[in-house]
Protein backbone atom coordinates (compact mmCIF):
# COMPACT_ATOMS: atom_id res chain seq x y z
CA UNK A 1 0.00 0.00 0.00
CA UNK A 2 1.25 3.40 -0.66
CA UNK A 3 1.86 6.45 1.67
CA UNK A 4 0.25 8.22 -1.04
CA UNK A 5 -3.38 9.33 -2.18
CA UNK A 6 -2.23 10.63 -5.42
CA UNK A 7 0.67 10.01 -7.75
CA UNK A 8 1.49 11.37 -10.83
CA UNK A 9 4.23 10.20 -12.78
CA UNK A 10 6.19 10.82 -16.29
CA UNK A 11 2.97 13.08 -17.31
CA UNK A 12 2.78 14.31 -21.01
CA UNK A 13 0.35 16.94 -22.34
CA UNK A 14 0.60 18.90 -25.51
CA UNK A 15 -1.57 21.38 -26.50
CA UNK A 16 -1.02 21.25 -30.88
CA UNK A 17 2.27 22.38 -31.02
CA UNK A 18 2.77 23.69 -27.56
CA UNK A 19 4.11 21.25 -25.00
CA UNK A 20 2.08 22.04 -21.88
CA UNK A 21 3.79 19.72 -19.23
CA UNK A 22 6.67 17.51 -19.72
CA UNK A 23 7.83 15.22 -17.22
CA UNK A 24 5.36 15.93 -15.24
CA UNK A 25 5.46 14.64 -11.00
CA UNK A 26 3.16 14.99 -8.34
CA UNK A 27 1.95 13.28 -5.38
CA UNK A 28 -0.08 13.86 -2.48
CA UNK A 29 -0.05 12.61 1.49
CA UNK A 30 -3.36 11.72 3.36
CA UNK A 31 -4.46 14.43 5.56
CA UNK A 32 -1.55 17.32 3.92
CA UNK A 33 -1.85 20.21 2.38
CA UNK A 34 0.93 20.60 -0.61
CA UNK A 35 1.13 23.23 -2.86
CA UNK A 36 1.76 23.34 -6.20
CA UNK A 37 3.47 26.58 -7.29
CA UNK A 38 5.17 27.99 -10.71
CA UNK A 39 5.10 31.11 -12.93
CA UNK A 40 2.13 31.78 -15.29
CA UNK A 41 2.45 29.32 -18.09
CA UNK A 42 4.25 26.82 -15.99
CA UNK A 43 2.21 23.77 -15.95
CA UNK A 44 0.55 23.69 -12.71
CA UNK A 45 -2.94 24.22 -13.53
CA UNK A 46 -2.89 22.14 -16.93
CA UNK A 47 -1.45 19.15 -14.29
CA UNK A 48 -4.23 19.23 -11.65
CA UNK A 49 -6.73 19.80 -14.33
CA UNK A 50 -5.15 16.47 -15.77
CA UNK A 51 -5.82 14.78 -12.72
CA UNK A 52 -9.52 16.11 -12.14
CA UNK A 53 -9.59 14.50 -15.68
CA UNK A 54 -10.66 17.57 -17.53
CA UNK A 55 -8.35 16.80 -20.75
CA UNK A 56 -6.77 13.25 -21.17
CA UNK A 57 -2.92 12.72 -20.13
CA UNK A 58 -0.50 11.63 -23.57
CA UNK A 59 1.30 10.14 -21.37
CA UNK A 60 2.52 9.06 -18.20
CA UNK A 61 0.39 7.42 -15.24
CA UNK A 62 -2.13 8.55 -12.60
CA UNK A 63 -3.03 6.63 -9.35
CA UNK A 64 -5.66 7.18 -6.62
CA UNK A 65 -5.43 5.28 -3.43
CA UNK A 66 -3.34 3.24 -5.43
CA UNK A 67 -5.58 2.45 -8.54
CA UNK A 68 -4.63 3.31 -11.92
CA UNK A 69 -6.45 5.70 -13.35
CA UNK A 70 -7.15 5.32 -17.45
CA UNK A 71 -9.29 7.26 -19.62
CA UNK A 72 -10.22 10.11 -16.77
CA UNK A 73 -13.28 12.45 -16.97
CA UNK A 74 -14.33 14.57 -14.36
CA UNK A 75 -17.26 12.02 -13.28
CA UNK A 76 -14.70 9.27 -13.05
CA UNK A 77 -12.04 11.90 -10.60
CA UNK A 78 -15.03 12.62 -8.85
CA UNK A 79 -16.00 8.96 -8.21
CA UNK A 80 -12.26 8.74 -6.73
CA UNK A 81 -12.97 11.34 -4.47
CA UNK A 82 -11.54 13.87 -6.03
CA UNK A 83 -13.03 17.57 -6.25
CA UNK A 84 -11.79 20.90 -7.92
CA UNK A 85 -12.22 23.83 -6.74
CA UNK A 86 -11.61 26.10 -10.20
CA UNK A 87 -9.98 30.12 -10.28
CA UNK A 88 -13.34 31.03 -12.39
CA UNK A 89 -16.17 30.02 -9.63
CA UNK A 90 -19.20 27.85 -11.26
CA UNK A 91 -22.02 28.99 -9.92
CA UNK A 92 -25.65 29.75 -11.07
CA UNK A 93 -25.91 33.87 -9.50
CA UNK A 94 -29.94 33.35 -9.56
CA UNK A 95 -30.31 30.38 -7.39
CA UNK A 96 -29.74 30.27 -3.88
CA UNK A 97 -26.57 28.85 -2.00
CA UNK A 98 -28.37 25.62 -1.47
CA UNK A 99 -29.47 25.17 -4.75
CA UNK A 100 -26.17 25.40 -5.79
CA UNK A 101 -24.98 22.69 -3.67
CA UNK A 102 -26.99 20.30 -4.83
CA UNK A 103 -27.52 21.15 -8.41
CA UNK A 104 -27.14 17.81 -10.72
CA UNK A 105 -26.55 16.22 -6.96
CA UNK A 106 -30.35 16.75 -5.58
CA UNK A 107 -31.75 14.62 -3.13
CA UNK A 108 -34.79 13.27 -4.16
CA UNK A 109 -38.33 11.98 -2.34
CA UNK A 110 -39.84 10.60 -4.90
CA UNK A 111 -40.73 12.13 -7.54
CA UNK A 112 -39.35 15.68 -5.88
CA UNK A 113 -36.05 16.88 -4.23
CA UNK A 114 -35.89 16.82 -1.19
CA UNK A 115 -34.73 20.12 0.10
CA UNK A 116 -35.16 19.29 4.15
CA UNK A 117 -32.41 16.61 3.76
CA UNK A 118 -30.43 18.47 1.23
CA UNK A 119 -30.33 21.31 4.33
CA UNK A 120 -29.77 18.83 6.93
CA UNK A 121 -26.90 17.68 4.67
CA UNK A 122 -25.46 21.01 3.99
CA UNK A 123 -25.86 22.05 7.60
CA UNK A 124 -23.28 19.60 8.63
CA UNK A 125 -20.61 20.72 6.92
CA UNK A 126 -20.98 23.94 7.35
CA UNK A 127 -21.18 23.09 11.24
CA UNK A 128 -18.15 20.54 10.86
CA UNK A 129 -16.25 22.90 9.28
CA UNK A 130 -17.05 26.22 10.17
CA UNK A 131 -17.82 27.48 7.07
CA UNK A 132 -19.75 30.46 7.74
CA UNK A 133 -22.63 29.89 4.28
CA UNK A 134 -25.72 31.43 4.35
CA UNK A 135 -27.82 29.01 2.49
CA UNK A 136 -31.06 30.97 1.92
CA UNK A 137 -29.30 34.03 0.11
CA UNK A 138 -28.24 34.12 -3.53
CA UNK A 139 -25.16 33.76 -5.26
CA UNK A 140 -25.00 37.15 -6.11
CA UNK A 141 -26.07 38.36 -2.53
CA UNK A 142 -22.85 36.65 -1.41
CA UNK A 143 -19.61 37.68 -0.87
CA UNK A 144 -16.42 36.49 -2.97
CA UNK A 145 -14.86 34.56 0.18
CA UNK A 146 -18.76 33.07 0.78
CA UNK A 147 -19.03 32.18 -2.84
CA UNK A 148 -15.56 30.56 -2.37
CA UNK A 149 -16.90 28.33 0.87
CA UNK A 150 -19.81 27.18 -1.23
CA UNK A 151 -17.72 25.40 -3.85
CA UNK A 152 -15.87 23.63 -1.21
CA UNK A 153 -19.17 22.41 0.37
CA UNK A 154 -20.14 21.63 -3.19
CA UNK A 155 -17.33 19.07 -3.47
CA UNK A 156 -17.86 17.76 -0.30
CA UNK A 157 -21.27 17.01 -0.78
CA UNK A 158 -20.15 14.68 -4.12
CA UNK A 159 -17.76 13.29 -1.56
CA UNK A 160 -14.24 14.80 -1.76
CA UNK A 161 -11.82 13.40 0.52
CA UNK A 162 -8.51 15.18 -1.75
CA UNK A 163 -9.40 18.18 -2.58
CA UNK A 164 -8.05 20.66 -5.51
CA UNK A 165 -7.89 24.73 -4.78
CA UNK A 166 -6.72 26.99 -8.63
CA UNK A 167 -5.45 30.23 -6.91
CA UNK A 168 -8.12 30.48 -4.17
CA UNK A 169 -6.89 33.50 -2.62
CA UNK A 170 -6.60 35.55 -5.72
CA UNK A 171 -9.73 37.45 -5.32
CA UNK A 172 -9.82 37.56 -1.52
CA UNK A 173 -9.25 40.13 1.10
CA UNK A 174 -6.12 39.70 3.50
CA UNK A 175 -9.42 38.69 5.92
CA UNK A 176 -10.84 36.12 3.67
CA UNK A 177 -7.95 34.68 3.15
CA UNK A 178 -7.31 34.03 6.86
CA UNK A 179 -11.35 32.56 6.80
CA UNK A 180 -9.98 30.23 3.70
CA UNK A 181 -6.93 28.92 5.68
CA UNK A 182 -8.94 28.42 8.90
CA UNK A 183 -11.82 26.31 6.33
CA UNK A 184 -8.67 24.59 5.26
CA UNK A 185 -7.15 23.67 8.60
CA UNK A 186 -10.12 22.10 9.43
CA UNK A 187 -10.91 19.74 6.43
CA UNK A 188 -7.23 18.75 7.17
CA UNK A 189 -7.77 18.06 10.81
CA UNK A 190 -10.85 15.84 9.41
CA UNK A 191 -8.24 13.63 7.41
CA UNK A 192 -8.90 15.41 4.00
CA UNK A 193 -5.89 15.92 1.71
CA UNK A 194 -5.61 19.26 -0.09
CA UNK A 195 -3.71 20.54 -3.40
CA UNK A 196 -3.04 24.43 -3.52
CA UNK A 197 -2.09 25.56 -6.34
CA UNK A 198 -0.68 29.54 -6.21
CA UNK A 199 1.79 31.84 -6.91
CA UNK A 200 2.17 33.54 -3.50
CA UNK A 201 4.93 33.01 -1.81
CA UNK A 202 4.12 34.42 1.34
CA UNK A 203 0.77 32.51 1.40
CA UNK A 204 2.72 28.92 0.53
CA UNK A 205 5.11 29.24 3.14
CA UNK A 206 2.28 29.85 5.45
CA UNK A 207 -0.45 26.96 5.03
CA UNK A 208 2.11 24.21 3.16
CA UNK A 209 3.04 20.92 4.31
CA UNK A 210 5.10 20.42 1.39
CA UNK A 211 5.49 22.60 -1.90
CA UNK A 212 6.45 21.35 -5.28
CA UNK A 213 7.48 23.63 -8.45
CA UNK A 214 7.05 23.53 -11.87
CA UNK A 215 8.86 25.60 -14.69
CA UNK A 216 7.85 26.09 -18.34
CA UNK A 217 5.80 22.85 -18.06
CA UNK A 218 8.39 20.50 -15.88
CA UNK A 219 8.85 19.85 -12.94
CA UNK A 220 11.69 21.20 -10.80
CA UNK A 221 11.59 19.60 -7.44
CA UNK A 222 9.56 18.82 -4.36
CA UNK A 223 10.69 20.71 -0.61
CA UNK A 224 9.52 20.78 3.21
CA UNK A 225 8.32 23.52 4.14
CA UNK A 226 10.25 23.90 6.94
CA UNK A 227 13.42 23.38 5.11
CA UNK A 228 12.88 26.05 2.79
CA UNK A 229 12.31 30.17 2.62
CA UNK A 230 10.50 32.28 0.02
CA UNK A 231 13.72 33.38 -1.33
CA UNK A 232 14.79 29.44 -2.77
CA UNK A 233 11.53 29.29 -3.73
CA UNK A 234 11.45 32.00 -6.22
CA UNK A 235 15.11 30.97 -7.65
CA UNK A 236 13.35 27.48 -8.30
CA UNK A 237 9.59 28.99 -9.95
CA UNK A 238 12.40 31.56 -12.18
CA UNK A 239 15.63 29.58 -12.19
CA UNK A 240 17.51 33.07 -10.98
CA UNK A 241 17.34 35.31 -7.88
CA UNK A 242 14.61 37.31 -7.93
CA UNK A 243 14.26 40.77 -5.80
CA UNK A 244 10.78 41.33 -4.85
CA UNK A 245 11.26 43.95 -1.95
CA UNK A 246 12.64 46.86 -3.52
CA UNK A 247 13.64 49.68 -1.40
CA UNK A 248 10.79 52.12 -1.95
CA UNK A 249 12.64 55.34 -3.47
CA UNK A 250 12.02 58.42 -1.52
CA UNK A 251 10.94 61.74 -3.55
CA UNK A 252 9.08 65.24 -2.34
CA UNK A 253 5.63 65.39 -4.37
CA UNK A 254 5.03 68.18 -6.26
CA UNK A 255 2.22 69.72 -7.98
CA UNK A 256 -0.81 67.74 -8.75
CA UNK A 257 -0.59 66.31 -12.04
CA UNK A 258 -3.98 64.32 -11.61
CA UNK A 259 -7.65 65.71 -10.32
CA UNK A 260 -10.49 63.98 -10.14
CA UNK A 261 -13.56 65.91 -8.92
CA UNK A 262 -16.41 64.02 -7.54
CA UNK A 263 -17.30 61.79 -11.00
CA UNK A 264 -20.01 59.53 -11.24
CA UNK A 265 -19.76 57.21 -14.52
CA UNK A 266 -21.93 53.70 -15.69
CA UNK A 267 -20.53 50.48 -14.56
CA UNK A 268 -20.06 46.97 -15.75
CA UNK A 269 -22.37 45.96 -12.84
CA UNK A 270 -24.13 47.63 -10.22
CA UNK A 271 -21.27 47.52 -8.22
CA UNK A 272 -18.84 48.46 -10.10
CA UNK A 273 -20.12 51.95 -11.46
CA UNK A 274 -18.05 54.83 -9.58
CA UNK A 275 -19.64 56.82 -7.14
CA UNK A 276 -18.37 60.85 -6.70
CA UNK A 277 -15.21 59.80 -6.48
CA UNK A 278 -12.57 62.33 -5.45
CA UNK A 279 -8.78 62.27 -5.09
CA UNK A 280 -5.79 63.64 -6.62
CA UNK A 281 -1.89 62.49 -8.04
CA UNK A 282 1.27 64.84 -7.67
CA UNK A 283 4.59 65.05 -9.44
CA UNK A 284 6.74 62.42 -7.96
CA UNK A 285 4.29 59.73 -6.20
CA UNK A 286 2.28 56.69 -6.17
CA UNK A 287 -1.08 56.63 -6.04
CA UNK A 288 -2.07 53.06 -5.38
CA UNK A 289 -5.83 52.34 -5.92
CA UNK A 290 -6.63 49.07 -3.73
CA UNK A 291 -9.78 46.56 -3.55
CA UNK A 292 -11.47 43.70 -4.52
CA UNK A 293 -11.44 43.16 -8.39
CA UNK A 294 -14.66 44.37 -9.92
CA UNK A 295 -15.54 47.42 -7.40
CA UNK A 296 -14.76 50.06 -10.23
CA UNK A 297 -11.44 49.80 -10.82
CA UNK A 298 -11.74 48.79 -14.54
CA UNK A 299 -14.70 51.90 -14.66
CA UNK A 300 -12.21 54.51 -12.76
CA UNK A 301 -9.34 53.72 -15.32
CA UNK A 302 -11.16 54.09 -18.41
CA UNK A 303 -12.75 57.34 -16.94
CA UNK A 304 -9.77 58.35 -16.70
CA UNK A 305 -8.05 57.50 -20.15
CA UNK A 306 -11.12 58.57 -22.02
CA UNK A 307 -12.52 55.06 -22.90
CA UNK A 308 -15.82 55.80 -20.66
CA UNK A 309 -17.74 58.14 -20.52
CA UNK A 310 -17.60 60.85 -17.14
CA UNK A 311 -21.53 61.63 -16.39
CA UNK A 312 -20.75 63.88 -13.98
CA UNK A 313 -18.02 65.67 -12.38
CA UNK A 314 -14.46 66.10 -14.12
CA UNK A 315 -10.91 65.20 -14.53
CA UNK A 316 -8.04 67.41 -14.76
CA UNK A 317 -4.64 66.98 -16.05
CA UNK A 318 -1.99 69.19 -15.09
CA UNK A 319 -4.89 71.96 -14.51
CA UNK A 320 -6.29 71.19 -17.82
CA UNK A 321 -9.79 69.54 -18.07
CA UNK A 322 -9.76 66.32 -19.90
CA UNK A 323 -13.08 65.66 -18.48
CA UNK A 324 -14.56 63.23 -22.10
CA UNK A 325 -11.54 64.20 -24.33
CA UNK A 326 -10.93 61.49 -26.48
CA UNK A 327 -7.70 59.25 -25.74
CA UNK A 328 -5.74 60.57 -28.58
CA UNK A 329 -5.87 64.14 -27.12
CA UNK A 330 -5.42 63.11 -23.46
CA UNK A 331 -2.51 61.45 -24.59
CA UNK A 332 -0.83 64.36 -26.42
CA UNK A 333 -1.27 66.32 -23.09
CA UNK A 334 1.63 63.82 -21.36
CA UNK A 335 -0.50 61.02 -20.50
CA UNK A 336 0.13 57.33 -20.80
CA UNK A 337 -1.63 54.20 -20.03
CA UNK A 338 -0.51 50.70 -19.25
CA UNK A 339 -3.74 49.19 -20.11
CA UNK A 340 -5.07 46.16 -17.59
CA UNK A 341 -5.50 43.59 -20.41
CA UNK A 342 -2.44 43.80 -22.62
CA UNK A 343 -4.07 41.57 -25.38
CA UNK A 344 -7.08 43.46 -26.09
CA UNK A 345 -6.10 46.88 -25.85
CA UNK A 346 -1.74 46.96 -24.76
CA UNK A 347 -0.65 45.43 -28.32
CA UNK A 348 -1.00 44.49 -31.70
CA UNK A 349 0.11 40.50 -31.50
CA UNK A 350 -0.07 40.63 -35.28
CA UNK A 351 3.21 43.22 -35.53
CA UNK A 352 6.48 44.02 -35.08
CA UNK A 353 7.92 44.64 -31.03
CA UNK A 354 9.41 48.07 -33.17
CA UNK A 355 6.34 48.97 -34.50
CA UNK A 356 4.42 48.54 -31.08
CA UNK A 357 6.76 50.54 -29.65
CA UNK A 358 6.32 53.45 -31.91
CA UNK A 359 2.40 52.71 -32.11
CA UNK A 360 1.26 56.01 -29.67
CA UNK A 361 4.03 58.43 -31.59
CA UNK A 362 3.94 57.29 -35.58
CA UNK A 363 2.00 60.72 -35.93
CA UNK A 364 5.49 62.60 -34.71
CA UNK A 365 8.34 63.83 -37.04
CA UNK A 366 11.17 61.69 -36.10
CA UNK A 367 9.06 58.43 -37.41
CA UNK A 368 8.54 60.32 -40.95
CA UNK A 369 10.30 60.37 -44.00
CA UNK A 370 7.66 62.30 -45.89
CA UNK A 371 4.39 62.96 -44.97
CA UNK A 372 2.42 59.53 -45.54
CA UNK A 373 5.50 57.54 -45.41
CA UNK A 374 7.51 56.16 -42.40
CA UNK A 375 11.06 56.31 -41.47
CA UNK A 376 11.64 52.66 -40.72
CA UNK A 377 15.00 52.94 -39.65
CA UNK A 378 14.28 55.54 -37.01
CA UNK A 379 11.14 53.12 -35.77
CA UNK A 380 13.73 49.94 -35.66
CA UNK A 381 16.30 52.55 -33.94
CA UNK A 382 13.78 53.40 -31.38
CA UNK A 383 12.88 49.84 -30.75
CA UNK A 384 16.73 49.24 -30.12
CA UNK A 385 17.18 51.32 -27.58
CA UNK A 386 14.04 50.02 -25.47
CA UNK A 387 14.42 46.85 -26.15
CA UNK A 388 18.13 47.49 -24.43
CA UNK A 389 16.63 49.61 -21.59
CA UNK A 390 13.48 47.54 -20.24
CA UNK A 391 15.61 43.91 -21.28
CA UNK A 392 13.04 42.84 -23.58
CA UNK A 393 13.65 39.32 -24.85
CA UNK A 394 13.73 37.88 -27.69
CA UNK A 395 15.78 40.84 -28.41
CA UNK A 396 15.21 40.92 -32.06
CA UNK A 397 12.88 43.95 -32.36
CA UNK A 398 11.76 42.48 -35.91
CA UNK A 399 9.63 39.67 -34.35
CA UNK A 400 6.01 39.57 -33.96
CA UNK A 401 5.16 40.06 -30.63
CA UNK A 402 2.70 37.22 -30.86
CA UNK A 403 6.02 34.89 -30.19
CA UNK A 404 6.45 36.44 -26.99
CA UNK A 405 5.85 35.31 -23.40
CA UNK A 406 3.22 37.17 -21.42
CA UNK A 407 5.79 38.88 -19.33
CA UNK A 408 8.03 39.69 -22.31
CA UNK A 409 4.52 41.15 -24.31
CA UNK A 410 3.76 43.01 -20.85
CA UNK A 411 7.20 45.02 -21.10
CA UNK A 412 6.56 46.03 -24.47
CA UNK A 413 3.80 47.65 -23.24
CA UNK A 414 4.91 49.34 -20.19
CA UNK A 415 8.80 50.50 -22.30
CA UNK A 416 6.33 52.40 -24.49
CA UNK A 417 4.00 54.05 -21.99
CA UNK A 418 6.62 54.83 -19.24
CA UNK A 419 8.47 56.42 -22.06
CA UNK A 420 5.75 58.27 -23.06
CA UNK A 421 4.67 59.25 -19.71
CA UNK A 422 6.07 63.41 -19.36
CA UNK A 423 3.63 64.26 -16.59
CA UNK A 424 1.38 61.26 -15.36
CA UNK A 425 1.41 57.10 -15.58
CA UNK A 426 -2.31 55.18 -15.27
CA UNK A 427 -0.54 51.64 -14.54
CA UNK A 428 -3.48 49.17 -14.55
CA UNK A 429 -2.75 45.91 -13.17
CA UNK A 430 0.55 45.89 -14.98
CA UNK A 431 1.99 42.96 -13.43
CA UNK A 432 -1.39 41.23 -13.84
CA UNK A 433 -0.76 37.08 -15.11
CA UNK A 434 2.88 37.50 -15.59
CA UNK A 435 5.78 36.27 -14.40
CA UNK A 436 7.82 36.67 -10.97
CA UNK A 437 11.06 38.16 -12.91
CA UNK A 438 8.90 40.27 -15.15
CA UNK A 439 7.16 41.63 -12.14
CA UNK A 440 10.44 42.29 -10.40
CA UNK A 441 11.48 44.24 -13.62
CA UNK A 442 8.34 46.07 -14.12
CA UNK A 443 8.00 47.56 -10.25
CA UNK A 444 11.22 48.83 -10.40
CA UNK A 445 10.43 50.90 -13.80
CA UNK A 446 7.69 51.90 -11.90
CA UNK A 447 9.90 53.37 -9.08
CA UNK A 448 12.02 55.00 -11.68
CA UNK A 449 9.20 57.03 -13.18
CA UNK A 450 8.25 58.02 -9.96
CA UNK A 451 12.06 59.12 -9.21
CA UNK A 452 11.95 61.46 -12.74
CA UNK A 453 8.78 63.45 -11.16
CA UNK A 454 6.29 61.45 -13.18
CA UNK A 455 2.95 61.32 -11.14
CA UNK A 456 1.52 57.38 -11.50
CA UNK A 457 -1.93 56.09 -10.17
CA UNK A 458 -1.49 52.21 -9.53
CA UNK A 459 -3.96 50.39 -9.74
CA UNK A 460 -4.05 46.69 -8.77
CA UNK A 461 -5.87 43.77 -7.03
CA UNK A 462 -2.24 42.62 -5.53
CA UNK A 463 -2.32 44.21 -1.81
CA UNK A 464 1.18 43.71 -1.53
CA UNK A 465 2.13 45.52 -4.64
CA UNK A 466 0.08 48.76 -4.20
CA UNK A 467 1.76 48.39 -0.11
CA UNK A 468 5.19 48.04 -1.53
CA UNK A 469 4.69 50.71 -3.98
CA UNK A 470 2.34 53.56 -3.72
CA UNK A 471 3.01 56.65 -1.32
CA UNK A 472 -0.77 57.07 -0.93
CA UNK A 473 -3.23 54.10 -1.03
CA UNK A 474 -7.28 54.61 -2.00
CA UNK A 475 -9.55 51.80 -1.53
CA UNK A 476 -12.02 51.41 -3.88
CA UNK A 477 -15.75 49.45 -2.36
CA UNK A 478 -18.74 49.26 -4.88
CA UNK A 479 -17.68 52.60 -7.08
CA UNK A 480 -16.78 54.85 -3.81
CA UNK A 481 -13.70 55.70 -2.00
CA UNK A 482 -13.80 53.95 1.14
CA UNK A 483 -10.75 55.71 2.44
CA UNK A 484 -7.59 57.13 1.92
CA UNK A 485 -4.27 56.62 3.96
CA UNK A 486 -0.56 57.37 4.00
CA UNK A 487 1.15 54.16 3.18
CA UNK A 488 2.91 54.04 6.19
CA UNK A 489 -0.45 53.95 7.80
CA UNK A 490 -1.49 51.28 5.85
CA UNK A 491 -1.39 47.63 6.01
CA UNK A 492 -3.26 44.80 5.05
CA UNK A 493 -5.75 44.18 8.56
CA UNK A 494 -6.32 47.97 7.98
CA UNK A 495 -6.73 48.16 3.86
CA UNK A 496 -8.41 44.50 4.17
CA UNK A 497 -11.51 46.32 6.14
CA UNK A 498 -11.95 48.92 3.88
CA UNK A 499 -12.25 46.13 0.83
CA UNK A 500 -14.77 44.88 2.80
CA UNK A 501 -16.65 48.06 2.74
CA UNK A 502 -16.45 48.51 6.73
CA UNK A 503 -14.82 51.48 8.29
CA UNK A 504 -12.19 53.06 10.09
CA UNK A 505 -11.40 56.23 12.40
CA UNK A 506 -9.95 58.69 10.56
CA UNK A 507 -9.58 56.85 7.06
CA UNK A 508 -9.40 60.11 5.27
CA UNK A 509 -6.07 61.17 7.09
CA UNK A 510 -3.17 61.26 4.08
CA UNK A 511 -5.81 62.39 1.42
CA UNK A 512 -5.81 64.99 -0.46
CA UNK A 513 -2.78 67.60 0.25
Amino acid sequence: MSQYVVEMTNIEKQFGKVRAVTNGQFNLKKGELHSLIGENGAGKSTMMKLLFGMYPIDSGEIKVNDAVIANNSPSIAISHGIGMVHQEFMLVNELTVLENIILGFEPMKGSRIDFEKARSTVQEYIDKYNMDVQMDKRIDQISVGEAQRVEIIKVLARGADIIILDEPTGVLTPQEVRKLFEVLQNLLNDGKSIIFISHKLNEVMEISDRISVMRRGEYIGTVNKAETNEKELANMMVGREVFLDIDKCATKAGDRVLEVKNIWTSGEKELSKIRNVSFDVRAGEIVGIAGVDGNGQSELAEAIAGLRKVESGSILLDHEDITNKSPKEIRLKGFAHIPEDRNKMGVNKADTVANNLAACSLDETQYKKLNFILNESAILENAKQKVEKFDIRPTDPKIRVSTMSGGNMQKVVVAREVSLAQKFLLASQPTRGIDIGAIEAIRNILQDAKAKGVGVLLISTELEEVLSLSDRIIVLYEGKVAGIMNAEEANEDNLGVLMLGGKLEDTAKGGSH
